[in-house]
């Protein structure tokens, strides 16, 4: 299967964590390294005032289920110190479980701890702008990832060209 994780950060060493989440995510059997986005700096989107976001989308492909990546990525999230005290509020570090695509299409699924794909992922430019740089021909649900940015505001998704996310080690 196709998995795309979003990355972000706002505290610490932003650049450090997102490549540090990178390298950790592929330290283990189950997941092979596709490609990365380049990295966008944002503005918070909803919750308490905070610091502007570091935020990438990986792909990749996996044999492992849903919730097995799903507990990997929060795992990784814990090895950065991420603390979920406030909802939207700052973090070290954040992977999302944006999409899973089969031979069949996207895996859909409204289990409470992980739903698939994204519930918000369609409205979020921080998602969909570094996902349709690394992987153009993206699709959400039958949708081209570009066809919804077209109705999204993406002026406060900017990319740092000065920034460039690597392959894990």
């Amino acid at each position: 299967m196709r998995a795309v994780l979003a990355l972000g950060s706002n505290l610490g060493d932003r650049f450090d964590t997102l490549q540090g989440a990178i390298d950790s995510l592929f330290d283990a059997p189950g997941l092979e390294f596709v490609a990365v986005s380049p990295v966008y700096e944002t503005d918070p989107f909803g919750g308490p005032e905070q610091g502007p976001y570091l935020n990438a989308v990986v792909i990749a492909e996996t044999s492992l289920e849903p919730r097995t990546l799903l507990d990997r990525a929060q795992g990784v999230e814990n090895a950065f110190g991420r603390v979920r005290t406030e909802r939207w509020g700052p973090r070290t570090l954040d992977v999302d479980l944006i999409a899973l695509r089969g031979a069949a299409g996207d895996v859909v699924s409204d289990d409470p701890l992980l739903t698939l794909p994204h519930p918000r992922a369609h409205e979020r430019a921080f998602v969909l702008v570094p996902w349709q740089q690394a992987d153009p021909g993206a699709v959400l649900l039958g949708r081209p990832v570009a066809d919804l940015l077209a109705g999204l505001d993406k002026d406060y998704v900017r990319l740092r060209a000065d920034l460039t996310l690597q392959a894990p080690a």
